[in-house]
């Protein structure tokens, strides 16, 4: 096969030198390979194999579990710290566990590859995870549909929370205006004045495709941001 552009998303250690990956991919989307030899000391390919560096790779296998044969590196992974390293585990481990093995999401892969250029700066930050989320959504025919339970065109006055099982709007409290919803509808998802309710919704939509099971990424987050709190003394 042709080298295809990835990133490494999750790794863990598989027997004794070798690693369980999952990557995303350009042209085959979520990828689960064994890289042999890779956590043997010395290994050139242990180097490579690092989150937010860009790579190149071919695997061989015909099920769901492959073998990494080709591994080089495509350029110098993001240098991201902080919050930005933070929304980067996010962003990897919302991949992890929503996308199905082998779905093609170039779409995802493009917007996956936009964030890690924007997340070293703090303003970006928020509009990329959004684009993302979005995306991923999108891809998996999970997007919301900015109407009532009935197809009807949400009241600009009225107040709206997402309903998972239709993926609509019904009438309630608490909720958002419909003249927001009506804004993100037309594409507002990256408008800083909207970036509150657009985290909402996108984190209601994805809430289904996620499970129950919390996300250890969101967790951190939230420790981070009580940190800063008390550190401000608020």
């Amino acid at each position: 096969m042709t080298p295809e552009p990835a990133f490494l998303l999750h790794k863990r250690p598989y027997r004794e030198t070798s690693a369980l990956v999952d990557l995303i991919t350009l042209n085959h989307g979520r990828v689960r390979a064994v890289a042999q030899g890779v956590q043997r000391p010395g290994s050139r390919s242990r180097g490579r194999l690092q989150p937010f560096a860009p790579l190149h790779v071919t695997w061989v296998g015909e099920g769901e579990l492959k073998r990494l044969r080709l591994m080089e590196s495509g350029g110098a992974a993001a240098m991201l710290a902080g919050e930005g390293l933070l929304c980067g585990l996010y962003a990897n481990e919302l991949l992890t566990r929503a996308l199905p093995l082998e779905l093609p999401v170039a779409e995802v892969f493009a917007h996956y590859t936009a964030l890690l250029e924007a997340l070293p700066r703090p303003e970006a930050r928020a509009p990329g995870l959004r684009r993302l989320e979005v995306a991923l959504l999108e891809a998996l025919d999970a997007a919301p549909h900015f109407t009532d339970p009935q197809g009807g065109e949400l009241d600009l006055q009225g107040c709206y929370r997402f309903d998972a099982t239709t993926r609509t709007f019904v009438a309630g409290q608490p909720g958002l205006d419909g003249r927001t919803l009506r804004l993100l509808a037309s594409g507002g998802w990256d408008e800083p004045g909207l970036a509150g309710p657009a985290k909402a919704v996108t984190r209601a939509a994805l809430a289904p495709l996620l499970g129950a099971r919390p996300l250890r990424s969101r967790e951190l987050m939230q420790r981070l941001a009580a940190s800063r709190t008390r550190r401000s003394g608020v």
